[in-house]
């Protein structure tokens, strides 16, 4: 059974297959999980299931969309070798947490959450009202809790879906981790871990408890984790106790906030599928500079001796994310006086983009010559990934009495 001692480094996150990704996907998620993967262990999936809550009149071909997205991602340089990637309906197990989880969450929680509201209004078009979509926080709670994951990466905005998991996990471990003889069995589990060890923890406890102190807290975590003589059950049991009088069994995560810039399209707009202004990961050079080339600039710079401000014009903020200090200074000075065209503007951004997009048209080449690496890499990732979602599956039955004697 996965110990919550190995929380704090464990990484969850998901995506919603919507085919090949572009340029704003890869400055908003990719680069973070590439980073991410490098320092924590993190579990990458594909949320197929989600993609149903709201689009279930008309899903598309969610398996194909699945497909290319995967494919972009190790494009991108997500490493198999690091993370673990996996297609979400492929681990039922998600599916089963949801049910039990759903048996006591409130009905008030799901419909506080912001973006149940923000997102009906915003998909007018669809009928959403309908129980998968007013669940869909508590199935990402899932997603998260099945692997007891310490850290979520999340912008500002996705923080609520974070804090409904840590308040599921918190009712959760309140109904089933009071055990009986808890008390006496973390005893029990001190005294395995040496008088020394056990005053530090006990002195760690109190400070925690009685003044708040968040160090004493992340001490006493780090304490447990260096255990040798203690059992997986006795180490969940001191986590717990740590915080009050309960067994953590599905361990409260943590919001991990990341860095999410705001990718500007081809319109000045931010980059997105649904405003026709995106560069994909693997589109090709020519189309690239075509796209490019082609953007609206600041309508004041009708001729080319006309000077213009890059504050009007949708290419700078593209020149803002791929240009260095001494380019934008002389897009500016170019710009205003009119000593450059548009063009030549444009032809520096053509040449980073072009140059960020090289090794992933490469990369991908090389999965979609050789599908079987894919294939490979998904049923590795699932394997990997079920494995640890029956060990949680199987202590949340079992404390829910679900487990036949």
């Amino acid at each position: 059974m996965s110990s919550v001692a190995t929380q704090n480094s464990r990484v969850v996150s998901g995506m919603r297959p919507t085919g090949h990704l572009h340029l704003g996907h890869y400055h908003g998620v990719l680069r973070n999980w590439i980073e991410l993967q490098h320092s924590y262990e993190c579990f990458f999936f594909v949320a197929d299931w989600h993609a149903l809550t709201t689009h279930y009149e008309n899903p598309g071909d969610i398996a194909g969309n699945s497909w290319d997205m995967v494919v972009d991602w190790l494009a991108a340089g997500v490493d198999p070798g690091s993370a673990t990637l996996f297609v979400q309906s492929r681990v039922p197990e998600h599916a089963e947490l949801h049910l039990l989880l759903s048996m006591i969450t409130p009905l008030g929680w799901l419909e506080r959450v912001p973006s149940y509201k923000d997102q009906q209004e915003k998909l007018r078009e669809h009928d959403l009202a309908t129980y998968g979509f007013l669940g869909y926080p508590l199935l990402q709670s899932a997603d998260i809790l099945i692997y007891r994951a310490g850290s979520v990466p999340v912008g500002e905005d996705q923080v609520a879906h974070v804090e409904i998991t840590r308040e599921v996990a918190r009712r959760f471990n309140y109904f089933y981790g009071r055990e009986p003889d808890f008390e006496a069995n973390v005893e029990r589990a001190l005294r395995k871990m040496g008088r020394k060890n056990a005053s530090l923890y006990r002195n760690l406890r109190r400070r925690y408890q009685e003044q708040g102190d968040e160090e004493a807290l992340e001490v006493a975590r780090a304490l447990l984790e260096s255990q040798q003589n203690i059992s997986v059950g006795d180490r969940d049991r001191l986590f717990g106790y740590l915080e009050g009088s309960v067994k953590v069994i599905l361990p409260e995560p943590q919001p991990l906030l990341t860095e999410a810039p705001k990718m500007p399209g081809l319109d000045g707009q931010k980059m997105s599928k649904s405003y026709n202004n995106t560069i994909a990961l693997r589109e090709e050079p020519d189309e690239v500079a075509k796209k490019i080339r082609t953007m609206p600039t600041d309508p004041a710079r009708v001729r080319r001796k006309d000077p213009g401000d890059p504050e009007k014009c949708p290419v700078w903020p593209l020149h803002q994310v791929y240009s260095d200090e001494a380019t934008r200074d002389w897009v500016v000075e170019g710009c205003t006086s009119a000593g450059i065209g548009c063009l030549e503007c444009k032809q520096c951004v053509i040449e980073q983009v072009q140059e960020e997009l090289a090794p992933m048209r490469e990369r991908a080449r090389d999965y979609t010559e050789d599908p079987a690496q894919v294939r490979t890499v998904l049923a590795e990732g699932t394997e990997a990934a079920r494995d640890m979602a029956r060990d949680t599956l199987d202590e949340v039955r079992r404390v829910m009495g679900l487990v036949q004697r």
